[in-house]
């Protein structure tokens, strides 16, 4: 049975940092990709960033650029996503999805099947 489950979420002030963590079972990271998405207060689910675990291509919502890193563990079936500088925008629910993958394939427009559950980052002064 695939299983995500996200922790790692919770409250900081602007500029603070926060660190999602992803952790998968029931299928290997290795042929797969894994997205984390956002889900803002009234707003609908937006890719914040992804990464091809057979190549090790990432993609980054441009807002996100520079302040978010992606990465992965596969040795626990992990995969992180390492949010710097974070801004009231930042606020949502934050989901990792997973979807089998092939080598080349853009993260970005996999069609994710798996979902967690979300956790929740809230940014506020």
């Amino acid at each position: 049975q695939v299983q995500l489950v996200e922790s790692g979420g919770g409250s900081v002030q602007p500029g603070g940092s926060l660190r999602l963590s992803c952790a998968v079972s029931g299928f290997s990271l290795d042929n797969s990709a894994i997205g984390w998405f956002r889900q803002a207060p009234g707003k609908g689910h937006e890719g914040i960033s992804c990464i091809n675990n057979i190549d090790g291509s990432t993609y980054y919502k441009d807002s996100v650029k520079g302040r978010f890193t992606i990465s992965r563990d596969n040795a626990k079936n992990t995969v992180f996503l390492q949010m710097n500088s974070l801004e009231s925008e930042d606020t949502g629910v934050y989901s990792c999805a997973a979807v089998p993958i092939k080598l080349g394939s853009r993260c970005q427009e996999a069609p994710y099947a798996s979902w967690g559950q979300g956790t929740q980052v809230t940014v506020s002064p």
